[in-house]
C-alpha cells in the first residue's frame, strides 16, 4: 500500500513521544482501501473506491492521558502530532485508572489467524453479483421495485506498537452482498432486505439467493395487520435474537459494572439463563468478522464461557476497568493502541436448542414472532425493556398473519431467565443467537 515502513515508524513515534515527556505511548498505523458498486434496473449506478490511512497515537505523563489522530502521515506532520499529545496529556485531568498493560501482560506466541478472504475483486465482478441479486429479487412475484442493490470488498490493515514492547501487525479482508426490494398491496407499500457479509465470497450464498430471500421477505409482509394488546408468547427470529444477547453483554461490562450501572451488578456466579445454556465467546474463529489473536491492549485472549450451564461466569474488562474493580483484565479490550480502550467480545454465540423455530413455535400456541425491531428501550439499572417490533401473528391453528406496529415489553432479568434456544444457530456475524422463544412478554398493540 505504501513503501513507508510502517512498523519503524511507530518504533520513532513511541520514542520520540517519550523523549518529548510520555511516560507511556502506544500508536496505531491503519490503512485501508476498498471498491463499493450498486447498481440499479440492470444497470450501473455507482462505483465507489476509498483509499485511506492514518495514525493514532496515545500519550502518558504519569496518570493523565491524551490521544490524537491525523492522515498526514509525512514527517513533520508526524512530528507535530507528537508535540500536540504531549502537549495535551501534560495538562489533561488524572485518572488514576488509566494506563497500559505491563510487559509481562502481554500476550506472546500469539496464533496468526486467517482473516484474509478474496484477494482484490474487480468493479465487473461485483457489479455482476449486485446485478444477480437484484434480478432475483424481482422475479419474485409481488415485488415492485428494488431501490438498490450492492457488491462490495474491501481491504484494512494495521500495524500497532506501544511503549510496554507490544508490536503487532494484523490484515483483513470482507465482501459482501446486500438489497432491498419494495412490494405493495392496497396502495400499502412494505420493504424489506437481506444482507450478507463474510471474509471469503465462497462462505456466503450465492448473489441469487441473497435476492430471492430479500423479495420474498418482502411480499411477506403485504396485508400487515395491528395485533391487540395482551400478554402472549414471543419468539424472536434469528435475524433479531442477537440483539438480546447484546443487551446481556452490555450489562456485563466490566465499565459498566464498575460504575454500578447495570442490572446483573449482583448475579456473578448466579443463574441468568436456563439449565444448559451457554454464551460462548470464541476469538480464534477462522474467518470470523470478531477473530484476533490478542485484545486491544495487547493481552492474551481465549476461548471463554461467558455463561455455563446457565449461570455467570465473569464480567468483561479491559485495563481500567479490571484496575477499578480491583480484578485482572481476561482479554476483552477493544481499540485500545492510540485511543483509550473499550470492551468487546469477539466471536459469541449462545448455545442452540434441540427444536427448530417450526416446533417451538406450533408447541406454544398463540405466537408473535418477531423479524424486526425499532428503537429498543433499556434501563440500564432495572432492566425494564421495551422495543417496537414487527413480524407475524401465529394463531395457533397453523395460520400466520404479518403484523407491524406492536411494542412488546417485559424485563430482562426475567426474559433471560425463560428464554427457550431455537436449533437454528448460524455462524454469519460477530454476534450469533439462534431464534429465541420467551412466554408471557406484554404485548401493546390496538
Amino acid at each position: 500500500m505504501s513503501e513507508m515502513n510502517y512498523e519503524q515508524t511507530l518504533d520513532l513515534v513511541i520514542e520520540k513521544a517519550l523523549k518529548a515527556g510520555a511516560t507511556q505511548a502506544d500508536a496505531a498505523i491503519d490503512s485501508s482501501n476498498g471498491v463499493d458498486v450498486s447498481v440499479r434496473n440492470g444497470q450501473l449506478e455507482t462505483v465507489e473506491r476509498d483509499e485511506s490511512r492514518g495514525m493514532s497515537l496515545r500519550c502518558f505523563v504519569g496518570q493523565k492521558q491524551a490521544h490524537v489522530s491525523g492522515s498526514d502521515l509525512s514527517p513533520d506532520a508526524i512530528d507535530a502530532l507528537i508535540d500536540r499529545c504531549v502537549s495535551m496529556a501534560k495538562i489533561a485531568p488524572e485518572d488514576k485508572y488509566a494506563g497500559i498493560a505491563a510487559p509481562e501482560e502481554l500476550a506472546k506466541d500469539y496464533p496468526d489467524l486467517k482473516l484474509w478472504g478474496d484477494d482484490p475483486v474487480e468493479a465487473e465482478v461485483l457489479e455482476d453479483e449486485a446485478i444477480r441479486a437484484e434480478a432475483a429479487a424481482r422475479a419474485i412475484p409481488g415485488v415492485k421495485d428494488v431501490p438498490g442493490s450492492g457488491s462490495s470488498w474491501s481491504v484494512s490493515e494495521i500495524w500497532l506498537a506501544a511503549s510496554n514492547g507490544f508490536r503487532a501487525h494484523k490484515r483483513a479482508s470482507l465482501s459482501g452482498v446486500g438489497l432491498s426490494a419494495i412490494a405493495e398491496k392496497d396502495g400499502v407499500m412494505e420493504r424489506d432486505y437481506e444482507s450478507y457479509t463474510s471474509r471469503r465470497r465462497e462462505d456466503r450464498p450465492s448473489p441469487e439467493e441473497i435476492g430471492r430471500v430479500a423479495g420474498e421477505r418482502t411480499v411477506a409482509r403485504l396485508g400487515a395487520e395491528k395485533l391487540s394488546s395482551q400478554k402472549a408468547t414471543v419468539f424472536y427470529d434469528r435475524r433479531v435474537s442477537a440483539s438480546l444477547i447484546g443487551s446481556f453483554i452490555g450489562a456485563i461490562s466490566g465499565a459498566a459494572i464498575a460504575r454500578g450501572t447495570s442490572f446483573l451488578k449482583d448475579k456473578m456466579g448466579e443463574q441468568v439463563f436456563g439449565n444448559g445454556i451457554e454464551l460462548i465467546d470464541n476469538p480464534f474463529l477462522e474467518y470470523g468478522l470478531g477473530s484476533r489473536s490478542f485484545d486491544g491492549e495487547g493481552r492474551p485472549v481465549q476461548l471463554t464461557k461467558l455463561v455455563e450451564d446457565g449461570r455467570l461466569t465473569q464480567w468483561l474488562l479491559n485495563g481500567p476497568s479490571a484496575r477499578q474493580l480491583g480484578l485482572k483484565p481476561n482479554g476483552f479490550a477493544s481499540a485500545g493502541f492510540g485511543d483509550p480502550p473499550g470492551i468487546a467480545t469477539s466471536n459469541l454465540h449462545l448455545t442452540p436448542g434441540e427444536k427448530s423455530p417450526e416446533e417451538l413455535i406450533s408447541s406454544a400456541g398463540k405466537v408473535l414472532q418477531i423479524t424486526e425491531m425499532f428503537g429498543p428501550s433499556i434501563n440500564a439499572n432495572t432492566g425494564d425493556y421495551s422495543v417496537g417490533v414487527s413480524g407475524y401473528w401465529h394463531d395457533g391453528e397453523g395460520n400466520r398473519v404479518p403484523v407491524s406496529e406492536i411494542t412488546v415489553a417485559d424485563n430482562l432479568i426475567d426474559m433471560f431467565a425463560r428464554m427457550i434456544p431455537a436449533s437454528d444457530l448460524e455462524f454469519r456475524n460477530r454476534t450469533n443467537a439462534p431464534g429465541l422463544l420467551i412466554e408471557g412478554m406484554t404485548i401493546a398493540g390496538r
